[in-house]
């Protein structure tokens, strides 16, 4: 899969060659293609094996991003090439190998044991693109079709210093405001014939840079706002500018809602603009939403499967940035459990071939105890 360049969203040849490994090992493929305007078509696969409950599915994404810098690689980044135990190549910590751990765990587990249940892999290329269509549209197409996982696993690679250390039951939302203040342009000898919204923005900036969100909770650090650019557009020493924009983003936990920090923003920004004088004007976006898999049986039963393999309890986390699962879980329960990350989207991007490995044998034995009863008993 890495020697199939894929870099987001063009993954044809790779599914193409995904599709006949897995449809050689039993499983029945569709391709879902989907698109809107002013975004790129995505490629999507379903595969399955088997067709009752209870349905486990594996999730990822077969895109990645761009090479970068390609004299920074000592390697070729598509070369999948291997040196002194590692793989190395773009898409072999985020996320290629978590696929093959995929199948090659589903390949272990005798038809037998699956004792009429279902695996499947949800598989996008537009995870690591605007994620328009991709994995959000997948779940809606099969949902329409009464197709719900009763389970799903992620295998972004969550892992910090080794496989299995960090099991991610959750995520933090994301908030964007891009807020603009304006005033009256004017000479800056002549203040008093002008109107300069830059301390106005400032002000509001500094307010809303005061406040801490909260103190976090025992799933979630804390939210955390930051303030991303500041700018007016000015390049010369004699005018005043007649408007000033900033751009800022929280990161939060479940003690926020995205409209709630909306909000709170405009009502900061009202006040300041009450003081001083001036207008302001925002626009939103909701990057994602926080949520959480709260600890229960199948929490419990990765862990065990991360246990037996390695000996080593993982940490439940909700750290890091957004992943597929905030549109997963709108439809069931949802973790993730992936290789290490150090190196994802760097130059020389690797993964052991010993943690690809005991990943595959850590997904074999989550699906080993998952269809002997594992989330029931």
């Amino acid at each position: 899969m890495i020697r199939i360049a894929s870099v987001t969203p063009d993954c044809g040849a790779a599914f193409q060659h995904l599709t006949g490994v897995l449809e050689a090992q039993g499983f029945t493929c569709r391709m879902l293609r989907f698109e809107a305007p002013g975004t790129p078509p995505v490629d999507n696969l379903f595969a399955r094996l088997g067709e009752g409950a209870p349905h486990f599915a594996f999730a990822g994404h077969l895109d990645t991003v761009p090479v970068g810098e390609a004299a920074a690689w000592s390697l070729d980044p598509f070369g999948g090439l291997i040196d002194q135990g590692r793989l190395f190549g773009r898409g072999a910590a985020d996320m290629k190998s978590a696929i093959a751990a995929f199948i090659t765990a589903a390949a272990r587990l005798p038809a037998e044991a699956r004792k009429g249940g279902t695996i499947s892999l949800l598989i996008t290329g537009d995870e690591e693109g605007p994620s328009v269509n991709g994995t959000v549209k997948l779940m809606e197409a099969l949902a329409a079709e009464g197709i719900r996982p009763d389970h799903c696993l992620v295998g972004e690679p969550t892992s910090l210093e080794a496989v299995g250390d960090t099991i991610k039951v959750g995520r933090r939302g994301s908030a964007t405001v891009r807020l603009t203040v304006t005033g009256a342009q004017g000479h800056v000898a002549y203040p008093h014939l002008a109107d300069n919204p830059v301390p106005k923005m400032l002000e509001i900036l500094r307010r809303l840079d005061a406040r801490a969100l909260d103190e976090g909770t025992p799933h979630f650090p804390p939210s955390n706002l930051e303030i991303l650019s500041v700018d007016v557009g000015n390049t010369v020493t004699n005018l005043i500018p007649a408007t000033a924009r900033a751009l800022i983003n929280v990161r939060h936990n479940d003690l926020h809602t995205a409209e709630s920090l909306f909000q709170w923003v405009r009502e900061t920004a009202e006040a300041v603009i009450s003081e001083q004088g001036g207008a302001f004007s925002m626009t939103t976006e909701i990057g994602a939403r926080a949520f959480l898999t709260p600890p229960g049986p199948f929490i419990a039963l990765l862990s065990n499967a991360v246990a037996q393999v390695t000996g080593r309890t993982p940490e439940p986390s909700t750290s890091g940035g957004t992943s597929d699962a905030r549109f997963i879980k709108d439809y069931c329960p949802v973790a993730e459990l992936g290789l290490v990350g150090q190196s994802m989207h760097k130059a020389d991007e690797n993964a052991r071939l010993s943690d690809i490995r005991a990943l595959s044998d850590i997904y074999a034995d989550a699906l080993k105890r998952y269809f002997a009863g594992g989330i029931s008993s």
